[in-house]
This record gives C-alpha cells, structure tokens and sequence, in this order.
C-alpha cells in the first residue's frame, strides 16, 4: 500500500475536512468580533484600556489546557454559560462543534485583535481630522477611512486567525474530545496516531502541518513587504469622495 493512502485514509480527510470547517467559522467569528474591540482600543483614553486589552491577550500566556478546563467547566451542562444554553434549547456545548468554535474563538482572540489594533493606530489622526472637515461622520470615517487603510491588518488578521485555529490541540482536546466526524481535528488525529504508536501516519499529518505553518509565515511576510510602502497610500479625502482625485485648493 502506497504510504501515503495509509496516511490520508477517509477518516483523515474527515478530520482535515472539520479542521478548515471549524478554522472558517472562527474566523469569519474572530473579524466581526475583534473589529469594535480593537477600534476601541486604539482610540480610547479610557482607565479601562489596560485591563481589557490584558484580558484579550491572555489567551497568548496562559497555557491551553488551563483555558481548556475554566472553558470546560463554564460550557458544561452544570456549569454557567452551558445551563443557560441548555435553558434556550441550544443543547450541549462540550463535546460539539458549536463548543469547538466557542473555545477556538476564545483561544484565537488576540491574534485576531492586535493586529487589527495595530492597523488602526498606524493610521494616525491626520486622515480622520480631514475627513471631518469634509462633514464626514464618525460612522463613515470609519467605513470609509479607518476601513480601507487598515486593510493590511484585516488579511494579516484572518491569516493568523485561521492558522492559528488549524494549528489548536489543547483547547480543543479539553472542550472537545476526540469524537471522530464531530470534533476530531488534524491535531487530535495527530496525537490520536502517536497514541496507536502509528508513526508513519503521524509523519505525514505532522509534516503537512509544518509545511502549512512554514507558507503562512512566508505569505505573511511578503504581505508584510508589499503593503508596507503603500498602506497609507490612499488620500482620505479620495476614500471619503468615493475614489476620485480630490482637487487641488486654489491659493
């Protein structure tokens, strides 16, 4: 038998079939949420600033299987979050893809958040200051402006966020399991191999994983390059005027 048909066998191709499935969701999860809060936290002066943003970086120190157990405990059918939603007809949490994508949100939250941050506070004032003269409002300074200057964030945001999700194991054996068809993923598959002393399996899912992670740092790194020059390229009053070239003031 070929290696790698023992290596890829149906249920594999589940798992890695689940791992993009559950890498898409929060993603798409991770931009509509991290979007407000990494505004806020680029332009407020608020006392709380501090602990919030060390709230949403916590997930980058604490290690995955303490977050794994407090998320495990909170999502249980006895624990807090998890009786309300059995309350509302939801069903169970733990053990589910719906708790998979709970956890891996929370696990990728900064990833998703800082960059974002970063993007927003590179922009600087001076565009929001002209789009104002315009009588542009806060809302559409936002769309308008903030938006599309902080495009390089948003890709490097979604890269991150959904590598960082493929690349879970902690969280998600916590949450969980290791339910083949409903929460295995390519991580789990992985340990699932080692634990059956399948080496050979383990080898080919193992190095498929570095060479995912090893091209999403390289295309982050030519992202990096090509926006780098042009990120504050466009003129706010262009993007406020709707991509025409604004005309020179006359003296």
């Amino acid at each position: 038998m070929d290696p790698t048909d023992a290596a890829f066998t149906p249920a594999t191709w589940q798992a890695i079939g689940l791992t993009l499935q559950l890498a898409s969701v929060t993603t798409v999860i991770l931009l509509l949420i991290a979007t407000p809060i990494a505004w806020w936290l680029s332009q407020t002066t608020s006392r709380w600033r501090a602990p919030v943003g060390a709230i949403v970086a916590l997930p980058l120190v604490l290690p995955p299987t303490v977050l794994g157990f407090y998320l495990l405990t909170l999502l249980s059918p006895q624990g807090l979050v998890g009786t309300w939603f059995s309350e509302w007809g939801v069903g169970r949490l733990t053990f589910s893809f719906t708790g998979l994508v709970i956890g891996s949100v929370i696990f990728s939250l900064p990833f998703a958040v800082q960059p974002l941050q970063h993007a927003f506070q590179a922009i600087g004032r001076r565009p929001f200051e002209v789009a104002a003269t315009l009588r542009a409002s806060p809302v559409r300074q936002f769309f308008t402006v903030a938006l599309p200057l902080a495009r390089p964030g948003f890709l490097t945001a979604a890269i991150l966020s959904f590598a960082h999700t493929v690349g879970e194991f902690g969280v998600v054996l916590m949450i969980g399991g290791n339910i083949p068809g409903e929460t295995r993923v390519v991580s789990t598959q992985i340990y699932e191999h080692v634990e059956a002393m399948e080496y050979g399996q383990a080898h080919w899912l193992a190095g498929a994983m570095v060479v995912f992670s090893f091209t999403v740092l390289v295309g982050l790194s030519w992202l990096h390059r090509r926006s780098g020059a042009g990120t504050h390229g466009a003129d706010s009053t262009t993007l406020i005027r709707g991509g025409s070239t604004p005309t020179e003031p006359r003296t």
